[in-house]
């Protein structure tokens, strides 16, 4: 019988394992000498095959359909094929960033409560020393078990070896399919929750969105985003870095891989953009094979974008999507359109445009409020061009965060036929195309007595400096009000300028523009605070704090 797709995420490898059983699904980097990075890999088939005996190991230990299953391995083979077992069982992979910080990482456990816990020995390790997740009562371990309980992820394996095959559980339409963390770089993490017929949605946007097809290989540089490949019957390469820390990628080593697997489709951060960019410029590298790059987590600065684009075909481009854990994708914008034509609209403060709504999903901005709003009202709607908070309803929306009613009601807003609007948290404006221009977050926008400042409309006219490599806008009390105060972080090769010239050309610069007349305090942050995931996000908080230090 054929392969066919349920709502189960899971039954998409399926398919691909019928249609192309012997084409790689997934290739990773196991070592590297003198010769290079030597790769394992797993066949669509035997990605399918391996998933299948975890799932039915997984069942037979008592990992079932509900079970909510803490998941602590790196990218690997095994990420993979654990990922889809656990889909493929019906249990609900919880998935947190391990770049959060220990602190965070217990608070996330212990609100999640999981039953199992899968892991690396040192995961293992922590959450025996460290008191992790009492909850749990289903540990295994990726390695050896040695004294954490359990069973090892070969015991499970064997368990499940009898056959090869699994049918997927059909969940129900909103069943738990997996808790994502958020990143928590402007807020304590929150649980989203999700369904497989998010997931799938997903899926079908981003083929749709970007017209992948299966004989493609992709470089995924986020370890979720990699999910996604063997779901569109692409291959993925494992990329040799520390997802954790993308501004430190070593780009010879991914250009090796792009070059050596022919790569066709590659997701980076802005961070990891930019670090290739700068590396294809000085040395004149070339990446003919791309098709596509897909950046996202924070928008790609235009040099940065201006400079990776140089190294792709004429006809290839960098989109950057725009969304958040709890709606993805909400828009797309492509780099022809940002570079020929949002960019000089952006250099005036205008915000920066994030493109047209996917198909299937409105979009409308509100008055801002910090307080939870209880029913949508179309009074709340501004008109077209005003700022006002982005909001969203469509069906790959999530409706909840797992065990935090309060952020729920906060972040949603019902409306009729049991439907609702996500807040994003964003501010920013429709144009007179229907396209969104984001203009930050609304917790870090700079409320004055002359009036309300917003980030990324001012940090823009920062950034045309030559010597800025990025900015941030933050808000200081003083003497009763609140100081706006840009802070910036100068391109390498300008550090150690004399900075009492730069800052009087950087104030003299924002003195030409009605929104920046405001800010008359300039400082030089040796390296801004930012997100560990994408390296992108700026803790404008903890700038915020610096900057009170730094005046008095």
């Amino acid at each position: 019988m054929s392969a066919a797709i349920s709502s189960n995420i899971a039954s998409h490898l399926a398919v691909m394992a019928e249609r192309q059983p012997d084409r790689p699904a997934v290739l990773f980097p196991a070592r590297r000498d003198g010769h290079g990075a030597h790769y394992t890999q797993y066949t669509f088939r035997e990605l399918d095959t391996v998933s299948s005996q975890m799932a039915r190991g997984f069942e037979r230990i008592g990992i079932r359909r509900g079970t909510r299953a803490a998941l602590l391995v790196p990218p690997s083979l095994d990420f993979f094929a654990l990922t889809f077992a656990l889909f493929k069982v019906g249990a609900v992979p919880v998935l947190i960033d391990p770049g959060i910080g220990l602190s965070n990482f217990a608070n996330c456990l212990a609100e999640a409560e999981p039953q199992a816990f899968i892991g690396i020995s040192k995961a293992q390790a922590a959450r025996v020393l460290l008191g992790w997740a009492p909850s749990v009562s289903l540990p295994v371990t990726v390695g050896t078990r040695w004294f954490w309980g359990g069973h090892t992820l070969a015991q499970v394996r064997m368990l499940g070896a009898t056959e090869e095959t699994f049918s997927p559980a059909f969940p129900t339409p909103d069943g738990t399919a997996a808790i994502l963390f958020t990143s928590g770089s402007t807020g304590p993490p929150k649980g989203v929750v999700y369904t497989h017929e998010i997931f799938t949605a997903q899926v079908e946007h981003i083929r749709a969105l970007y017209g992948v097809q299966p004989s493609e290989t992709d470089l995924p540089t986020f370890p979720l985003f990699a999910l996604f490949g063997p779901a569109l019957g692409m291959a993925a390469v494992i990329p040799e870095m520390d997802p954790t820390r993308p501004a430190q990628v070593d780009p010879v080593k991914l250009i090796e891989a792009i070059q050596r697997f022919g790569v066709t489709n590659m997701f980076g951060s802005p961070a990891v953009i930019n670090r290739l960019g700068r590396h294809g410029e000085a040395h004149g590298v070339k990446l003919p094979t791309l098709r596509r790059a897909i950046s996202a987590g924070a928008p790609v600065p235009a040099k940065a974008l201006a400079r990776f684009v140089a190294m792709l075909p004429t006809d290839a481009q960098v989109f950057t999507p725009y969304g958040a854990t709890e709606c993805l994708p909400v828009a797309s914008i492509g780099s022809d359109e940002i570079l020929g034509e949002t960019r000089a609209q952006t250099d005036l403060g205008k915000g920066v445009c994030v493109g047209q709504p996917v198909p299937g999903l409105t979009v409308k901005i509100i008055r801002i409020t910090d307080e939870p709003i209880a029913a949508w009202n179309d009074d709340l709607e501004l008109p077209r061009g005003e700022i006002g908070e982005i909001s969203v309803q469509a069906p790959h929306a999530t409706r909840s965060y797992f065990n935090r009613p309060a952020a729920t009601a906060q972040a949603k807003i019902p409306s009729a036929d049991s439907k609702f609007f996500h807040r994003m948290g964003d501010v920013g404006y429709l144009d007179e195309r229907g396209r969104i221009w984001f203009c930050g977050r609304k917790s870090h926008r700079v409320i004055t007595r002359g009036g309300t400042l917003f980030t990324i409309p001012c940090e823009a006219i920062f950034n045309t400096h030559a010597a800025v490599f990025r900015s941030a806008l933050v808000g200081v009390p003083r003497n009763g009000d609140t100081e706006p105060v840009i802070c910036v972080e100068l391109e390498a090769e300008a550090r150690g300028r004399d900075e009492g010239k730069l800052r009087e050309e950087l104030l003299a610069l924002g003195a030409k523009f009605p929104h920046t007349q405001a800010i008359r305090t300039a400082l030089f942050h040796p390296a801004f605070p930012v997100d560990i995931r994408h390296n992108a996000k700026i803790f404008r908080e903890k700038l915020a704090g610096w900057a009170k230090e730094q005046l008095g």
